[in-house]
């Protein structure tokens, strides 16, 4: 489709659904709006860059009303960002020397949304602290300092390959990474879903900046299909983040799994038969 008023109108609409699911699920919203943006003719590299600049925006305002919730776990943001960043960069110069004109970044990311969903579906939810049996005997406190201090190390290791993979993804592929790092949260660092949800998609809006600064440098962003996405992102995030406040755990994971699941069918097809065709 030529760009004009007809395309603007829908790409405004295509950001509020973006916005809210992205709001909803903590992704940055690249994983909705790409088959949208092929469907509406823009080729799959320009796709892939022009997704980056509207997550930016989407993940602010989402962020915005889980920062008032509490829920946004900052040491996890600190140990995720800074490799995340620097993965970012590294994905988004690597994108444009994948043979087969971005069609395989498009089946790659279908392939990981499928797998995300899967584990994402099948995760069990984080453990419940439980109080020591009246047979357990207490730690000492610098065995117990010591424990915490190796599970402290363990936990920003299991953070920093988090924000590494979800980064060069990020990059590489024009998603923000909430794919990646929803479940990866929730299933190694055992955080709660919503709070999951809530400081992905803080890393999320991050690593787009880099990305998004790689890919206009190469001339890969329609800016006026970005800029009608945005208008539609911004208040649909905010309504993705209420809706979330409002669900149970399990109905998020498994509403996730299924949207994660629903998306790559989605990306799967559209890919292919560009391919073929």
């Amino acid at each position: 489709m030529d760009a004009g008023p007809l395309r603007d109108l829908l790409t405004v609409v295509l950001g509020l659904a973006t916005g809210a699911l992205s709001g909803l699920f903590g992704v940055g919203g690249g994983v909705i709006s790409q088959p949208g943006m092929r469907l509406l003719g823009l080729p799959p590299l320009m796709v892939i860059g022009t997704a980056l600049p509207v997550i930016i925006p989407g993940a602010v305002s989402g962020a915005t009303r889980y920062v008032r919730e509490g829920l946004i776990r900052w040491p996890a943001v600190v140990a995720t960002v800074p490799i995340g960043l620097a993965a970012s960069v590294l994905g988004s110069i690597a994108a444009e020397h994948v043979p087969g004109d971005g069609h395989l970044l498009q089946l790659i990311t279908a392939m990981l949304l499928g797998l995300s969903s899967y584990r994402m579906g099948s995760a069990a939810p984080p453990p419940t602290d439980e109080p020591l049996a009246e047979t357990d005997a207490p730690e000492a406190p610098g065995a117990r300092r010591a424990a915490e201090r190796a599970d402290h190390r363990a936990l920003v290791g299991r953070y920093t390959g988090i924000g590494a993979a979800a980064g060069f993804l990020s990059g590489l592929l024009g998603i923000g990474g909430g794919v990646i790092m929803v479940p990866a949260f929730v299933q190694l660092a055992r955080i709660e879903v919503k709070a999951a949800i809530a400081t992905s998609l803080v890393c999320v809006g991050a690593f787009a900046v880099p990305g998004t600064l790689t890919h206009a440098i190469e001339g890969r962003v329609d800016w006026r299909m970005a800029i009608a996405l945005v208008v539609g992102v911004v208040p649909g995030a905010r309504i993705g983040a209420a809706l979330t406040l409002k669900a149970t755990d399990r109905r998020l994971r498994l509403t996730v799994a299924s949207f994660l699941g629903a998306t790559a069918v989605l990306y799967a097809i559209t890919e292919l038969l560009a391919l073929i065709g």
